[in-house]
């Protein structure tokens, strides 16, 4: 009892913090696409997902909800982005009886080539530049009790624009309680807790001389120094709650509080329908959130083998001044 006491203490006094009239910190975080969610199923929630995650997905949202996982899980997500960003990620995780569930995953953000343009030549020089981020993980989590479990992820980041690279890592914990009344669960999540990340390379490389007017002085070797950045830190914590009309039927509800350190106070809240755990239809809306907002979804499930069950979901999300988002997710589970 003092355990669900204190989730849904944490929760209220997040959550009241959503309207609060903060000073943002837009901006001050590097290595962005790791904000980018994946899994299109909980983009049609509106990202209510630290306590929803119950599948390979849970990597990326709250490692906790790998428990879920009876035997092996495959995934597979594409991500048409905003100003033709493409970001692509692929998983794996299998359960180990008596050790608990293991996963890795990669996640690639990738951009066409752009023209480098100059004060002295803006209609462009000729020569173009690309920019990438990646991301590698390797997640675990186990049942520490029959209504708590715990999950970690290692990842390793690296970023690249032109001829300049970063690279680093980042930890991420969760926790789901199942608190023992009727279906409603409880989780948090925290997300790229790790050092700060500095880019370098030979367009950062200089020729220094202590004295430019004399001809005599040895130049030397230097760098310009580049400030080191933050990674995107983000706090969840989270409900959902499942509410059954038959046998056939269930409609799951969530609603979740984020606290970014790059950002206000976030919040989204969404809901599943589930017809025969086959066919899905999902709606959520994000809070405070300066371009998202309404999020609409669909899926299906369906077994191609006597043991093994293919999932595909698609989700449509708002991104107001910008187009629209549609993403898509594929999974096998055998």
């Amino acid at each position: 009892m003092k355990k669900i006491i204190l989730f849904i203490m944490t929760f209220v006094l997040l959550g009241g913090t959503l309207m609060a009239d903060d000073f943002t910190k837009v901006g001050t975080a590097g290595a962005q696409f790791l904000k980018i969610g994946v899994g299109a199923r909980y983009h049609g929630l509106g990202e209510a997902s630290a306590a929803m995650a119950d599948d390979i997905y849970a990597m990326y949202w709250n490692p906790a909800g790998l428990t879920y996982i009876q035997n092996s899980q495959a995934a597979f997500t594409y991500v048409n982005y905003i100003t033709d960003v493409s970001l692509n990620y692929a998983a794996y995780a299998k359960r180990f009886e008596d050790w608990g569930v293991f996963g890795a995953s990669v996640t690639v953000l990738s951009m066409g080539d752009q023209e480098i343009t100059t004060i002295e030549e803006p209609e462009g020089t000729g020569d173009t530049y690309s920019a990438s981020s990646y991301a590698l993980q390797l997640s675990y989590a186990r049942m520490l009790t029959t209504q708590f479990s715990f999950g970690m992820s290692f990842k390793y980041i690296g970023e690249s624009i032109y001829r300049e690279d970063a690279s680093g890592f980042a930890f991420d914990f969760g926790t789901m309680l199942y608190t023992g009344f009727k279906s409603l669960r409880l989780a948090m999540n925290i997300s790229n807790m790790g050092p700060e990340m500095t880019f370098s390379g030979p367009d950062l490389d200089i020729e220094y001389s202590p004295d430019p007017d004399d001809g005599n002085q040895d130049t030397y070797n230097g760098q310009l120094k580049v400030d080191p950045y933050d990674l995107p830190l983000t706090f969840r914590v989270g409900m959902a709650y499942d509410w059954d009309f038959n046998d056939d039927a269930r409609m799951t509800f969530a609603i979740e509080a984020k606290h970014p350190n790059d950002n206000l106070q976030q919040g989204s809240f969404g809901t599943e329908f589930d017809w025969q755990d086959k066919y899905f239809l999902r709606g959520g809306y994000k809070l405070n959130y300066e371009e998202e907002g309404l999020g609409l979804g669909a899926g299906f499930k369906t077994n191609i083998t006597e043991g093994t069950q293919l999932s595909m979901d698609y989700a449509w999300v708002s991104f107001g001044r910008f187009d629209s988002v549609h993403r898509f997710s594929a999974g096998l589970a055998f």
